[in-house]
């Protein structure tokens, strides 16, 4: 009886391992497309490729001449008009690395980051010694806002669908609320289900 008990453990290790849960590291710039929804890939796609267009336009050589220095960018607000949940702070947070990395522009901080860094200097003015203490009214203020909004149209019938993400950004003069430069940024995927799964 004992064996037989073992031989059916031992059948049944396969079926039972199938059903566990597989995890695997890979690589962070890896394309992974599981549901064919907007990913992590295409925000970083999006946000290199916008950024690079924006830095090489006329607006940035016209700035640093005007200001004889990088000019100071600050990233607004980038709008989910897309028919799906969208982390709009994923894109904005890529669009900020490839702002900064790129060593041509100046960055200030959000208004979420420059309301902390205020609470700061206040407790600094309490606390901080005077030779220490950072002094209120010496912020940088940027000279251009980056804003936009992402949106979706989707084309399904059946097991198929082709969905295309459209990335808008304009780049506006804080002083005028000129546009200086816009750019856009297409996605298009195609995608194909079985049946059950509609």
């Amino acid at each position: 009886m004992k064996k037989i008990t073992g031989l059916l453990l031992v059948s049944l290790l396969p079926l039972l391992s199938a059903c566990g849960t597989s995890v695997a590291r890979v690589d962070t710039n890896t394309t992974i497309d599981v549901s064919g929804k907007w990913n992590d890939a295409d925000s970083r796609m999006a946000a290199d490729e916008l950024i690079e267009d924006c830095l090489s336009r006329p607006w940035l050589s016209r700035a640093r001449a005007s200001k004889g220095d990088n000019p100071t960018v600050i990233v607004g607000t980038v709008r989910n008009l897309s028919n799906e949940h969208l982390n709009t702070n994923v894109l904005v947070q890529d669009l900020q690395r490839a702002l900064i990395n790129s060593g041509r522009v100046d960055f200030v901080a959000d208004r979420d980051e420059r309301a902390d860094v205020r609470d700061e200097r206040f407790d600094q003015a309490v606390n901080a010694s005077e030779s220490t203490r950072k002094a209120h009214g010496q912020e940088t203020g940027a000279d251009f806002m980056l804003s936009g909004s992402v949106n979706t149209i989707e084309d399904r019938e059946g097991g198929k669908s082709v969905i295309l993400y459209q990335v808008d950004m304009k780049l506006l003069d804080m002083q005028s609320n000129k546009i200086v430069w816009t750019g856009q940024k297409k996605i298009k995927k195609s995608i194909k289900r079985s049946s059950s799964k509609w």
